[in-house]
């Protein structure tokens, strides 16, 4: 059994106990039920931004704790601040972390806000929008493609935008018209293995009409640079900027090195 296998399981049940808490009725109450969300694409598109999703995570099963006591509303602050195109924040507790509380500080930003979570089950993606997500991941990992399909059908009618995330080539059948952004994660979420490259050996494959989000691995300006050569418009960095002592900050320099390389 694979870490994925685990955390899919485990997903599976707390969907399950979330759904006898709070019925999706309920869930249809929420005053973000109604609210028009960030375009993530867009801001993506936007080039006085960054194109990076600066993610808040506070630990993971390959990395264990990263950063515990971080503060997400003065963390996504920052992130906001200094350029960011979008924010992603885990909302799985037992692998990363994560929480709603942390997703609704950093809803306090007007910036494109993904929640990060593993989805196998419609109900999240109603949950999503009931807390004022803007856009869900779909995990082509732990999804069949029909599933894929179907729960980003319903993102779409409830307004949401959809990040699809790939990493092998057997999942490029999860890619459909109802997904506009398209993720390649460099970490095998089977093992946990980062390779850089994987982006780059996929990006020829992915449709011209998406836009493509390298994921995981990336730590320093030039990778970003190569990235952009081979298409890419989106970035999703976490573990490099939460590790700092100060987050913000570490994502503030980044920034300031990343428009340097651009004006040299």
């Amino acid at each position: 059994m694979t870490i994925l296998d685990t955390i899919v399981a485990n997903k599976k049940k707390e969907v399950e106990e979330r759904k006898s808490a709070c019925s999706i009725a309920s869930l249809e109450q929420s005053s973000f039920f109604s609210r028009t969300v960030f375009s993530m694409k867009a801001s993506l598109l936007d080039k006085s931004l960054t194109g990076i999703i600066a993610e808040f995570k506070r630990k993971s099963p390959s990395k264990g704790i990263i950063n515990e006591k971080a503060d997400a509303a003065r963390i996504t602050k920052a992130y906001t601040e200094n350029g960011a195109s979008g924010l992603s924040v885990l909302t799985d507790s037992k692998f990363f972390g994560g929480s709603f509380e942390d997703f609704d500080q950093a809803r306090e930003n007007d910036i494109p806000l993904l929640e990060k979570d593993f989805i196998v089950d419609e109900y999240q993606v109603v949950e999503a929008k009931a807390k004022g997500a803007d856009l869900i991941l779909l995990i082509a990992a732990c999804l069949k493609p029909p599933e894929t399909k179907r729960f980003a059908s319903l993102a779409r009618i409830l307004g949401l935008e959809v990040l699809l995330e790939l990493h092998a080539p057997e999942e490029l059948d999860h890619i459909c018209d109802e997904v506009e952004l398209v993720g390649i994660n460099n970490r095998n979420l089977k093992t946990f293995e980062v390779d850089i490259e994987q982006s780059l050996r996929m990006a020829e494959n992915i449709p011209d009409d998406k836009l493509k989000i390298a994921e995981s691995g990336i730590s320093k300006v030039e990778n970003i640079q190569l990235f952009r050569k081979n298409g890419f418009s989106g970035f999703l960095i976490g573990e490099n900027f939460m590790k700092a002592n100060d987050p913000g900050e570490a994502f503030k320099k980044f920034v300031y090195e990343l428009k340097s390389s651009v004006s040299i």
